[in-house]
């Protein structure tokens, strides 16, 4: 059977057009690619970790340090390059965007030694706090908490900056890999560890102090968008919690609203929170009651 549906291409066409936008702004613009992106997140990963990531390398540690160093600046300067360009609209000469690319590829390059010093504390908090960890090669091989730090804390930085797409890009493919949800723009601080991880939110406007540890299943998030006089949502207000240090979040729990947990404090399983924790507080349910029957099995046949 040949089919074509060629008599629904039109309408099909007619739904690109853009209500109140000028399509010649976009004329000739190019978006990151995605596949591009996706090779970008692995090799971050690997600069970061080279040879623990499992990837096997002909030659020694400084040539693998070199080809993930390359790989990363080129795919990533061209990525934030065309994220400048669709911003621009076609505003700006070439020559003003590329200096913009090359301003912020200096200031994260320069960030790299601190970015994996914040890494290095990442994993070494996944393995003092899970007594299944046996070594920080587990950890780096397979933990998602790490694989989701190693991209966030470079995204975190590009955001920052201000480079639009590429780091909420490059956080959704972490996501979609890991279950872990992460804003680009959350503040995290230093030895940060996400047990198991699937299931966890961590909103935009979220700020984690050091030694946090989540479990999965966690909401750091937000009420309903506060709107202005003319029922437009607010962008940019504080929205999400602040995590002060040495706070532990056990599994399942939601906590919503630009509220404060203090330091050191213990938030139970499934616990639901929309107000001010004081430091050194235990929160967590009443336990519910449990009943036990036994099962009646009828045997007759």
């Amino acid at each position: 059977m040949y089919y074509d549906g060629k008599e629904y291409l039109d309408a099909f066409m007619s739904s690109f057009e853009r209500i109140g936008r000028n399509n010649e702004e976009k004329k000739g613009l190019v978006l990151p690619n995605m596949a591009d992106m996706l090779t970008l997140k692995e090799e971050i990963i690997n600069l970061f970790f080279p040879g623990l990531s499992g990837g096997e390398y002909p030659d020694e540690l400084l040539s693998a340090i070199h080809f993930h160093y390359n790989n990363v600046v080129k795919l990533l300067a061209d990525s934030v390059l065309l994220s400048y360009a669709y911003e621009d609209k076609g505003k700006s000469d070439s020559d003003v965007l590329e200096k913009k690319t090359k301003e912020s590829m200096d200031k994260l390059l320069y960030a790299l030694p601190m970015i994996r010093k914040q890494l290095k504390l990442d994993a070494n908090a996944a393995l003092d706090g899970d007594p299944a960890a046996k070594s920080l090669h587990e950890v780096i091989l397979s933990y998602p908490s790490l694989r989701a730090l190693s991209i966030h804390r470079v995204s975190h930085f590009l955001y920052v900056q201000k480079v639009p797409l590429v780091p909420r890009m490059l956080n959704e493919l972490v996501h979609q890999e890991t279950g872990i949800d992460i804003h680009p723009g959350a503040e995290i601080g230093k030895s940060f560890f996400i047990d198991h991880g699937t299931g966890t939110v961590i909103g935009e406007t979220t700020i984690i102090g050091d030694n946090v540890k989540l479990y999965q299943g966690v909401t750091l998030g937000a009420h309903s968008f506060p709107k202005n006089a003319c029922g437009e949502i607010i962008k940019g207000a504080k929205r999400h919690p602040t995590i002060e240090d040495g706070v532990t979040i056990y599994a399942n729990a939601t906590i919503l609203g630009d509220v404060r947990i203090g330091r050191n404090s213990i938030i139970g399983s499934s616990a639901w929170i929309n107000e001010n924790i004081p430091p050194d507080s235990i929160v967590y349910n009443k336990r519910a009651e449990v009943r036990i029957r036994p099962i009646v099995k009828d045997c007759q046949h």
